[in-house]
């Protein structure tokens, strides 16, 4: 196929625009998949990615379509995840193609990964063809979606195409202007092989296995290559192109995407964003924008029950054969044993991590408090990254500790303006500055510390917006913040899974709340049970647990108070007795329940 007749593009949208359904169409019209066989998100093929409605992993797939000019064209589409966690996932999916398919929802308008998105594809150069689905609905508003992104893109009222990818309206007019409108690749024939990974998946039986889009040369079955990060040569055994699933073929010319077997081990070795060139013959440099992935926010995994840790292990080993941003290494918890300290992009990629373990390698497992990495710069100038409270030195080694700022894009209906800047304040959030996108809806531009937002801030923002708000964040710096570790002792002993490190003007409230919320989910014992929250040697809150109690002197009438006295004193010291070996089972709500913290205020 002649690269005059190839077509890369990719959609890109926020969470529930339709981008899903909209890639359906498309392979229905082009005949790609027969519509006895069409399901619904039939790219997305998780479970999870079904029940929650998101794309989560990206999956490639070609197209043939005969265009009403009678000629033969091949469409790549390269279908992008929606959510923030997997902001790097959509650069990738954008370097590898010429235009992207911006989806705007009618009912719901621009939104924070709109612009997000938009402003990735804008930086790669792509050509944009803006579409607005959901046309049919009674509560579409084409007109103010219409107007919202001829602000956003200063393109033409006219070259916005109007769409519903449920029934079909205005997918033939989306092909033609695709061809129309995305120029063709232009990739050199006879210079050395350059290809781009952009995805990998893993194979059981034959390994990693790359996506790639070849920009130079021509890759061939039978030929060596070499990776650029690491130098690894492998020698290719198969390659080809990417429909319903994988068509062999002898070899990819210039501006094709496909994918290559060629005996890679782990998906760590080909990494994404690499390029992939001839051993014998090797490209004088490698693609630009490769990065290593780096994840954001880390908690500790650990099974309910200790003899399921080895099943763990091996779960956490199979898993990150397929997802290269998860991170993962042993440690072990004096409160819940030994389990395994993980890196994730983000709070989603979390969950699904954790409910894809439990699913899909039956372990039951408990999450503790998620942190994010700081850096601590000690008195002696020794620099420490710490993603773990409990590996924090003393504060009197402390020199200073720096956590991570990220830029967020906050869309908001006018009305909720206030509410959402005042959740800003709290959050220790730095406004910068506030631009309208139409009369009814603005775009609020803050930097956060990300601690404040990885647990319930979402929530918050679509709580305090009747739902209409949306949220999109980048990593920016590390900056130096006024931070202390917080620690939950249990009749005097730390309760390590439980320790946090927060900012010191919420220390308090913080702490009290916590301790409240433990009161109330620790059973009650036959002794005392004190629940504390302390910052290093101070106690900054208290709550107790209160004891089962037999009434010794029930047996006593009348008589001598000191006969009553001493009943009680001999009940008192066998209490303090039973605390010393005692021991208290905390019960796995209480992990939980920092997480949920902030849902209602302290009583």
């Amino acid at each position: 196929m002649s690269q005059d007749h190839i077509r890369n593009f990719c959609i890109i949208a926020h969470i529930d625009h339709g981008k899903s359904t909209l890639a359906d169409r498309l392979l229905e019209v082009t005949g790609t998949i027969m519509k006895k066989d069409m399901q619904e998100q039939v790219l997305d093929s998780m479970d999870l990615e079904r029940e929650r409605g998101i794309t989560i992993k990206m999956h490639p797939i070609r197209m043939n379509y005969r265009a009403k000019s009678g000629e033969e064209y091949v469409f790549n589409l390269i279908d992008t995840p929606g959510h923030v966690d997997f902001g790097y996932e959509v650069s990738r999916s954008l370097a590898a193609c010429e235009g992207a398919i911006l989806v705007v929802d009618a009912t719901q308008g621009v939104e924070a990964q709109t612009v997000a998105n938009l402003y990735q594809a804008v930086n790669h150069n792509l050509t944009i063809i803006p579409v607005i689905n959901k046309v049919d609905l009674p509560s579409a508003e084409v007109e103010r979606c219409r107007s919202q992104i001829v602000e956003l893109l200063g393109c033409d009222p006219s070259e916005i195409l109007l769409a519903s990818a449920k029934t079909g309206l205005g997918i033939q007019e989306l092909l033609e202007e695709i061809i129309v409108r995305v120029p063709a690749p232009k990739g050199e024939a006879l210079s050395p092989l350059k290809a781009l990974i952009f995805d990998c998946i893993f194979d059981v039986y034959r390994g990693a296995v790359p996506y790639i889009r070849i920009v130079d040369g021509r890759l061939e079955k039978g030929m060596r290559i070499r990776l650029f990060s690491n130098q690894k040569e492998f020698e290719v055994t198969e390659v080809g192109t990417l429909g319903m699933g994988m068509h062999p073929k002898t070899s990819l010319e210039q501006g094709e995407v496909g994918y290559v077997v060629g005996g890679i081990k782990t998906v760590s070795e080909a990494r994404v964003g690499d390029t992939v060139t001839d051993a014998r013959n090797p490209a004088p440099e490698a693609l630009p924008g490769y990065k290593q992935v780096k994840p954001m926010v880390y908690a500790g995994l650990y099974p309910t029950e200790n003899q399921q840790y080895p099943d763990l292990r091996v779960a956490l080993e199979k898993l990150v054969l397929n997802d290269s941003a998860l991170h993962y290494q042993p440690e072990t918890s004096s409160a819940l044993g030994f389990g395994f300290r993980c890196g994730f992009l983000g709070m989603l990629h979390m969950e699904i991590v954790q409910e894809r373990l439990e699913r899909e390698y039956n372990l039951s497992l408990i999450n503790t408090v998620p942190n994010v990495e700081y850096r601590v710069i000690q008195t002696d100038g020794q620099v420490l990254v710490i993603d773990n409270p409990s590996d924090l030195p003393n504060e009197v080694k402390v020199e200073m500790i720096e956590e991570p700022f990220v830029n967020a894009e906050i869309v908001v209906p006018a009305e909720f303006i206030g509410n959402i800047m005042k959740l800003g304040q709290d959050r220790r959030g730095i406004y910068q500055k506030l631009e309208y996108l139409d009369p009814t809806r603005a775009l609020l531009f803050y930097q956060f510390p990300l601690s404040e937002i990885i647990f319930d801030f979402y929530d918050k923002l679509k709580s305090l917006s009747k739902g209409y708000a949306s949220l999109d964040y980048e990593f920016l710096e590390y900056r130096q913040s006024d931070l202390v570790k917080l620690d939950i002792l249990i009749n005097g002993d730390p309760l390590d899974a439980l320790s946090a490190i927060i900012h010191k003007d919420h220390a308090q409230e913080w702490g009290k709340r916590l301790a409240v919320k433990l009161r109330k989910i620790i059973p009650r014992q036959q002794y005392e049970v004190a629940i504390q929250a302390a910052i290093g040697s101070r106690i900054i809150a208290r709550e107790s647990v209160k004891p089962y109690r037999k009434n010794v002197i029930a047996k006593c009438y009348g008589g001598d108070i000191s006969r009553k006295r001493k009943l009680l004193e001999k009940q008192k010291e066998g209490k303090k007795r039973m605390k010393q070996v005692g021991n208290v089972e905390i019960p796995q709500e209480a992990f939980l329940a920092v997480l949920k913290v902030g849902d209602e205020e302290s009583e």
